[in-house]
């Protein structure tokens, strides 16, 4: 299950790749700049969300190995 982090960093990436293209076909370095930026920010997010679901992963065996013995 994806966890707000994963879908916000998703979501901020491709706003980014958006951003980029855009930036890149009107010759706008600046916007081509603030996109990749987007890019690398909803990536982060995305990793916080995909820690945040492995860490959550985890516990949730550990209470089911406990609860087995």
């Amino acid at each position: 299950m994806l966890n707000k982090n994963q879908v916000h960093g998703a979501v901020k990436d491709l706003e980014g790749k958006v951003q980029e293209a855009a930036g890149k076909i009107v010759g706008n370095k600046e916007q081509q700049a603030k996109g990749l930026q987007k890019q690398a920010i909803g990536k982060a997010e995305k990793s916080v969300g995909n820690a945040k679901e492995m860490v959550q992963d985890a516990v949730d065996t550990a209470k089911s190995a406990a609860h087995r013995s």
